[in-house]
């Protein structure tokens, strides 16, 4: 059964049981006014003909009020100062329904046993030395108590199609939408990202929503399959690049056409060290996306971390002809994990580095809510369309255009590293005051 098909029917479920509802409440509040309306009468037409009526054993007179009154049986019965009865009752009438006692004050009795009304007024008596008690009694049959079964019956198949109608449009309206939608998630889970909900114009705003909701999914899984391959390609590229170094001085070791062996150890040692660089990047990253890494927070100053890093990477500066600054505000402290900080330096000054012209500044400060340090290169800046995806996981920015040094990934992990340490970074290109150059901050809570 489709979604359609259970819209219609809870529908006429719910239609039906509510006509069901009113239609026997309805039913049984007709009986009980029909029954009491006539309990009422019969009661008033015993008590006149009692008070007026001066001969009531003629069998003729309660055959002329029986047709005249419809009713069902009519009879005068007394009852002894015993209480026991001496006449004849109607059929369906006991002497405990009349209730003698009240007879006796005076007062009319009346009842009902089932579809059966009855009526019982007492004959005032001027002398009664035996204290007997004469009474009219009074029966009326109620065969008719449906009145309005038919049209109830009516009423309820009209509004059983009404719904079925009804319950038809609601459900092309709601579930035909709904499975588009079902059918373009089914599709994209099958690996078509370039599915999309085909919604009707006149779709309502909650399943706009979903089809809003599944498109950007869809958007969002797009863009990460494409930022995963040229993730992938690009290292791809920085492993073949040092494999293909090794392979080709290790043939050319092993066929004996090098005659400098000490400088073909060289390069094999130092293109080995980069793809182990390149692997523990990858592992860095791997741990950071998992949560499987620990941080050791304690109060660090932060001008030795920045100052013990820049000092170990001079010598990489110092090959590029770059030259590398630090300068610092004061004493400046801050809560994070000295390994992860010198990390997080570490990376930020490779990048400056490898895009750098002349020079890398370095600037530690304060502001008293959050101690900040800045890394700036003179080099061509960040590209517009690339300033929102320089710190994104698997991205990486075009590193033809400056030098090696690094992975590459340095930014992925710096980003998770200072988020995981509870500080935010910023990317500005070109720094305040300058008309070139990228600007790096990194701010982090005070100790």
């Amino acid at each position: 059964m489709t979604m359609r098909h259970r819209l219609i029917a809870t529908l006429l479920v719910i239609v039906a049981a509510a006509l069901l509802v009113a239609g026997v409440g309805s039913q049984l509040l007709i009986r009980r006014a029909t029954l009491d309306d006539a309990r009422k009468d019969v009661a008033l037409q015993a008590t006149q003909v009692a008070a007026a009526t001066d001969d009531l054993r003629r069998p003729a007179t309660f055959a002329v009020l029986r047709q005249a009154l419809r009713l069902r049986g009519a009879a005068v019965v007394r009852f002894s100062a015993a209480g026991s009865l001496l006449s004849d009752l109607p059929p369906g009438v006991v002497g405990s329904d009349l209730r003698r006692e009240d007879l006796a004050r005076g007062a009319t009795v009346s009842g009902v046993r089932g579809t059966l009304v009855y009526a019982a007024a007492p004959v005032p008596v001027t002398t009664d030395r035996a204290g007997a008690v004469t009474a009219v009694v009074f029966t009326r049959q109620l065969n008719s108590l449906n009145r309005g079964a038919t049209f109830f019956a009516l009423a309820a198949l009209v509004s059983l199609a009404l719904a079925a109608v009804v319950g038809s449009r609601l459900g092309r309206r709601i579930a035909r939408p709904i499975e588009l939608a079902e059918a373009t998630t089914r599709k994209i889970a099958a690996g078509d990202l370039g599915a999309r909900v085909d919604l009707p114009a006149n779709a309502d705003a909650e399943i706009a929503s979903l089809a809003s909701s599944i498109t950007s999914l869809a958007d969002n899984l797009e863009r990460s399959r494409a930022t995963e391959r040229d993730f992938l390609l690009s290292v791809s590229h920085d492993l073949r690049t040092p494999l293909t170094a090794i392979r080709g001085y290790g043939e050319a070791l092993s066929d004996g056409a090098i005659d400098d062996n000490a400088r073909a150890g060289a390069v094999i040692t130092s293109e080995a060290r980069r793809l182990e660089r390149l692997v523990g990047d990858l592992l860095d990253l791997a741990r950071l996306g998992t949560g499987s890494f620990s941080l050791q927070i304690e109060s660090i100053r932060l001008e030795d971390v920045v100052a013990g890093t820049a000092d170990a990477l001079q010598p990489a500066a110092a090959a590029a002809g770059v030259e590398l600054r630090v300068a610092a505000d004061g004493d400046t402290y801050v809560a994070g994990d000295q390994d992860r900080l010198a990390q997080v330096v570490a990376n930020l000054l490779e990048n400056a580095l490898s895009f750098a012209a002349t020079r890398v500044d370095v600037a530690v400060s304060t502001d008293g809510r959050a101690v900040a340090f800045t890394v700036i290169d003179d080099g061509p800046g960040i590209p517009p369309a690339e300033r929102d995806l320089v710190f994104a996981r698997h991205y990486r920015s075009d590193t033809a255009r400056g030098r090696r040094i690094g992975t590459g990934l340095g930014l992925a992990i710096v980003a998770e590293l200072i988020a995981a340490m509870d500080g935010t970074l910023d990317a500005v290109s070109p720094p305040p005051g300058r008309d070139h150059g990228t600007g790096i901050t990194v701010r982090l809570p005070p100790a």
